[in-house]
C-alpha cells in the first residue's frame, strides 16, 4: 500500500543521507520534496502540512544541523513524526473485549468496503487465537445474499452465526442477536451491519438505532484504503454521527497510494486496529504505527516477521530442517518447504516488506517476474520429480528434465534455474555448517540439537525496538548483519540469504 510513497521518501532522505553537513536550505528542499510525496499520496492537505512543519521545526535544530550525522538525524525525525502521525508507539490498537458478556461489536461502513469479510475475519482471529465463544449476526437486509454470505463464510472459519428469518428488520435482528447471544453463552458478538454506496441520513438513522438496542462495546469503521480521501471523509462522517471506536482499513496489500492510513487516524482521533492483507480469513494484521513507519522508510518490520514466523511455521518441521541444516544436508524437498514457508507467511512481496533495507530489491524481484506465481511453479517442479530426483538432483538428465517439465506444466529452462539456485544454496549451508559458532549456530540457538528458535538474550526478547535494530543490517554482531540477497530469486541477482527465512521458526507447534 506505501510503496509510491515509501519510494519517494528513500529518495529524498538517502540524499540528505550522504551529505556530511546539512544546512537550512538542505531541509527546507528536503521537505518541499517529503511534502511532494504526502500530497501525491493521498494525505489530507491540512496532515501534510502539520506534518512538515513539526518535521522542520525539530530538524533546524541546534542538535541536527551541527550533528556528526545530520542527514541520519533527519531520517530518525521524519520516523518519529510519521509515528505519531499514526497513532504513537505506546497507543494501544488492540480490540478491547474488557465488558461484560457478550461484548458487542458493532461493524460499519460504506457498501464495497469489505465489512463483511472483515467481520468473518475478526470472529475467526477472537475465535482462534483469543479462545472466544463468537456469534456473527448480518444486520444487512438491503444487499442481495447479504446474509447468506456471512452465513457461508460462519461456516468456513467454525464460528456461529445467528439463523436468518426472513423479513425482519436490522433494528428486530439485532434485538434478537443480542438476546441469542447472552442465552447461548457467547463470549462475543459481532454485528454486521448494512453498508450504501453513499453516506445518506437513511443509513446513518438505521446504524444509530441498532447502536441504541445494541450498546455496543466497539464500533469498527471497515474502510477501503484505495479510495483515498474519500475514506477519511467517510471517516469523519461516521465518527461524527455514531461514534467510532477504530478503524479497519481494507484492502492494505493493494497499489493504493498509503493517503487515507496516514491521514484517518490525524483527521479524526480515531486509531486504526487492523488491516486487511489479502482475500484469506487469515489475512488479518495488528496495525502498529512504529513498524508501519518503519516500513514506509525502507527500515523493515523484523518484530512482525518474526511474529508471522511463530504463527506460521511448524515447529517439529522447523527442528528437523534446522538439524539438517546444521549438517550441511539441503535436498530439493528441503526447498520446496521453504518456498512453502514462504507462502503460509505472506509470500515474496510480504516477507520483503518487512525486511530493513530491501525496497529496491522488492522491485527487482517484480521486475524479475519473481512473484507468488513463480514460487508456485517452483514447488510444482519439485512436486512433479520422484523421491531419489529430490533427494539426488544429479539424476536429472536431459530427458528426465522434460518429464519434470511436463509433469509440472514448465519449461526445462525453469527447472534448471531452479536447480542451479538449489546448488548455490546448498553450497552456501555446507560452508555456513563448517564454520565453528558460524551464522548457522546463531541462526539456531547454539549446537546441535535444542531450540529451532533463536536464543535471544532478554533484554532482545522484551523489548521490540531493541530486536528490530539487533536484527536490522549492520547490528547482528559477528554475523554482520542479515546475509546478503536472497538466492531463491532466479534472475534477479540476489545471493545470500536462505529463501523461507529458516533462521525464523516458531518453537511453538502450529494448531
Amino acid at each position: 500500500m506505501f510503496e509510491n510513497l515509501s519510494g519517494r521518501l528513500g529518495d529524498v532522505l538517502s540524499r540528505l543521507k550522504g551529505r556530511g553537513s546539512l544546512s537550512e536550505k538542505d531541509v527546507d528542499e528536503a521537505m518541499r520534496e517529503v511534502r511532494r510525496a504526502l500530497l501525491e499520496a493521498d494525505v489530507a492537505l491540512p496532515v501534510a502540512k502539520s506534518f512538515i512543519d513539526k518535521v522542520r521545526e525539530r530538524a533546524i535544530g541546534h542538535e541536527v544541523l551541527k550533528s556528526v550525522t545530520p542527514g541520519q538525524q533527519v531520517i530518525k525525525i521524519v520516523h518519529d513524526e510519521l509515528v505519531e502521525m499514526l497513532g504513537g508507539a505506546e497507543a494501544d490498537t488492540s480490540i478491547s473485549l474488557r465488558a461484560a458478556a457478550p461484548v458487542v461489536l458493532m461493524m460499519v461502513g460504506l457498501q464495497g468496503s469489505g465489512k463483511t469479510t472483515s467481520t468473518a475475519k475478526i470472529a475467526k482471529r477472537l475465535t482462534t487465537r483469543d479462545k472466544r465463544k463468537v456469534m456473527m449476526a448480518s444486520l444487512d437486509t438491503r444487499r442481495p445474499a447479504a446474509q447468506e454470505q456471512l452465513k457461508v463464510l460462519g461456516e468456513q472459519v467454525g464460528v456461529a452465526t445467528l439463523p436468518i428469518i426472513a423479513g425482519q428488520q436490522p433494528v428486530q435482528i439485532a434485538r434478537r442477536a443480542v438476546e441469542a447471544a447472552r442465552l447461548g453463552g457467547f463470549d462475543v458478538l459481532m454485528l454486521d451491519t448494512a453498508g450504501r454506496i453513499h453516506i445518506d441520513e437513511e443509513l446513518m438513522a438505521e446504524v444509530a438505532e441498532v447502536r441504541d438496542i445494541a450498546s455496543p462495546h466497539e464500533t469498527l469503521l471497515v474502510a477501503d484504503s484505495l479510495t483515498g480521501q474519500d475514506a477519511v471523509n467517510v471517516a469523519e462522517q461516521f465518527n461524527a454521527r455514531i461514534g467510532v471506536t477504530g478503524i479497519v482499513l481494507t484492502r492494505a496489500d493493494g497499489d493504493g497510494r498509503g493517503g487515507a492510513a496516514l491521514s484517518m487516524r490525524a483527521v479524526t482521533g480515531v486509531p486504526i486496529k487492523l488491516l486487511g492483507t489479502g482475500e484469506k480469513m487469515d489475512a488479518l494484521e495488528d496495525f502498529r504505527a512504529d513498524r508501519v513507519a518503519g516500513r514506509i522508510l525502507g527500515m523493515g518490520d523484523v518484530v512482525s516477521l518474526v511474529e508471522k514466523a511463530a504463527e506460521s511455521i511448524d515447529a517439529e518441521k522447523a527442528e528437523k530442517m534446522a538439524e539438517r541444516l546444521r549438517k550441511g544436508q539441503f535436498d530439493l524437498d528441503d526447498l520446496a518447504e521453504q518456498l512453502r514457508q514462504m507462502g503460509r507467511m505472506g509470500g515474496m512481496k510480504g516477507l520483503l516488506g518487512m525486511l530493513p533495507g530491501v525496497g529496491k530489491a522488492q522491485m527487482q524481484a517484480a521486475q524479475a517476474h519473481m512473484g507468488d506465481g513463480t514460487i508456485k511453479r517452483q514447488i510444482a517442479i519439485v512436486s512433479s520429480m520422484t523421491k531419489a530426483e529430490r533427494e539426488n538432483p544429479k539424476l536429472l538428465n536431459a530427458s528426465r528434465k522434460k518429464r519434470v517439465a511436463k509433469g509440472s506444466g514448465t519449461e526445462v529452462q525453469e527447472i534448471n534455474r531452479l536447480l542451479k539456485m538449489h546448488r548455490q544454496m546448498a553450497d552456501m549451508m555446507k560452508t555456513m555448517s563448517r564454520q565453528k559458532g558460524g551464522m548457522l549456530s546463531k541462526l539456531f540457538g547454539g549446537g546441535g540439537g535444542g531450540s529451532a528458535m533463536p536464543d535471544l538474550p532478554p533484554e532482545l526478547a522484551n523489548d521490540p525496538k531493541a530486536l528490530q535494530k539487533a536484527l536490522s543490517p549492520g547490528g547482528m554482531g559477528g554475523m554482520g548483519g542479515l546475509p546478503k540477497g536472497l538466492p531463491g530469486l532466479p534472475g534477479s541477482g540476489f545471493g545470500g540469504m536462505p529463501a523461507g527465512l529458516p533462521g525464523l521458526p516458531s518453537g511453538k507447534k502450529k494448531k
